[in-house]
């Protein structure tokens, strides 16, 4: 057998064994050293156990990892999903559909310190759906909104999938959280635009709520500033050179401890279970990374990635026709598999072709996370289809029915990135 057909049986072994459950990580890492092993034997494999879990996790900027989930766990155990809730709530409840806006407004802006979406949907879940139910939203739009909602905290700034990105392909992490910034708002705008068809279309899934006034509406503001102003000053400093990557986290972190601690709501039992959680958090990326660089270092090996390079040269496809095919095998590839284990595992394999069709590597970061975005809704394997149908406590067919709008907008936003490339590279110029 060949290198290079090794490297690629060894694609399809990692498939195969996340087919049967097996974590991501663990199945990256296997794969990884029992194909190192059949190439350069027991020294091989010594040497390349040696080194590369040690180089996966020591370079300085992962230490952004621990310190950006532990900005997230804070703002989540400082209840600030429901203090967003209801500021959405005040100024959007009274249109059609209004709840479910203002739960697609309140997930960007939680997005925005969580950066994570299974962490998003989940918590918004636990706040919007009981009131929607309330109000006699149907259950197909309650769910599906969240479940959408919640994929923009892979997104939006700190944004814990780009960070990855940016580690494994050694582009600016600063850049590519200011390159998110305007996909963002585009994004939400799509998927309340989505949900503003969807009720205008069929008014008694989402009947409108009271109007509340002025004066509520300013006391509900009074409760999110904190929010506003820590992703300013993290996002901010970033994009006029304050701050550093690190340092930003670093400010983040603190800054969220400090919202926690004046909210009253950061108990000694919460605070221990909060930094539990980030500890848990922080390693399992470390060892997702730990697993795919094993398995790169083997893909490295066999020129697999090289050999893709050279047949996708071959067939003479322009940079937009090679989006176009590709967006459409990962929403396939998206409902068979998670979004994390997506992403690794094709990157080796994509990346070269992108640098060699000279597309850029920062709009080609936030076209990947928007790609993961849709496999994180579309069915059968959608994470947060799933997650909704837990917390929520509804059947699957329920999230389903109601998720095709949204899925609608996001291949739409994929398309007007693919268009017109500069939504995500104008302000990224304004760094260099």
């Amino acid at each position: 057998m060949s290198t290079t057909l090794l490297g690629l049986g060894g694609f399809a072994a990692v498939l195969l064994l996340m087919v049967v459950q097996v974590p991501v990580a663990v199945a990256m890492g296997i794969v990884g050293a029992v194909g190192f092993f059949w190439l350069q034997g027991w020294d091989g494999l010594a040497y390349v156990m040696g080194t590369s879990p040690f180089e996966s996790v020591i370079p300085y900027s992962l230490s952004t990892v621990p310190l950006f989930v532990m900005m997230g766990v804070f703002a989540t155990y400082a209840g600030l999903s429901r203090q967003l809730y209801d500021a959405a709530y005040a100024f959007l409840g009274h249109y059609r559909g209004g709840l479910a806006l203002a739960t697609m407004g309140a997930c960007a802006a939680f997005g925005s310190i969580c950066g994570s979406a299974v962490a998003t949907a989940a918590t918004m879940c636990r706040v919007a759906l009981p009131e929607m139910r309330r109000h006699g939203y149907a259950d197909s739009l309650a769910t599906a909104t969240v479940a959408a909602g919640g994929t923009l905290g892979i997104l939006i700034p700190p944004s814990i999938i780009l960070l990855i990105y940016a580690l494994l392909t050694e582009q600016s992490l600063g850049k590519l959280y200011i390159a998110a910034l305007l996909p963002s708002v585009l994004g939400t705008g799509l998927y309340m635009l989505a949900i503003t068809v969807t009720t205008r279309l069929n008014p008694g899934i989402g009947p409108a709520g009271e109007k509340m006034d002025w004066r509520n509406r300013r006391r509900t503001m009074k409760n999110v500033w904190p929010v506003f102003l820590l992703f300013t000053v993290v996002i901010g400093g970033m994009f006029v050179g304050w701050f550093s990557p690190n340092e930003a986290a670093s400010v983040g972190a603190v800054g969220a401890l400090l919202f926690a601690l004046t909210s009253r709501t950061l108990t000694r039992a919460r605070f221990k279970d909060s930094l539990l959680e980030t500890a848990s958090t922080s390693a399992m990326i470390f060892l997702i990374l730990i697993g795919a660089g094993l398995f790169n270092f083997f893909l490295e090996v066999t020129n697999a990635p090289q050999l893709v390079v050279q047949q996708i040269q071959a067939m003479g496809l322009s940079p937009t026709m090679f989006l176009v095919l590709l967006t459409i095998f990962y929403v396939i590839l998206g409902a068979l598999m998670d979004d994390l284990a997506m992403m690794l595992l094709t990157l080796p394999f994509v990346y070269p072709a992108v640098q060699a069709l000279g597309i850029d590597p920062i709009w080609f970061g936030i076209y990947m996370v928007t790609i993961v975005e849709i496999g994180m809704i579309v069915p059968p394997v959608g994470m947060n289809l799933f997650v909704i149908q837990g917390v929520g406590q509804v059947k699957l067919q329920t999230v389903i029915r109601g998720i095709l709008p949204f899925v609608v907008a996001d291949l739409v936003r994929v398309a007007l990135l693919i268009a017109f490339p500069a939504i995500v590279l104008w302000l990224p110029k304004f760094m260099e």
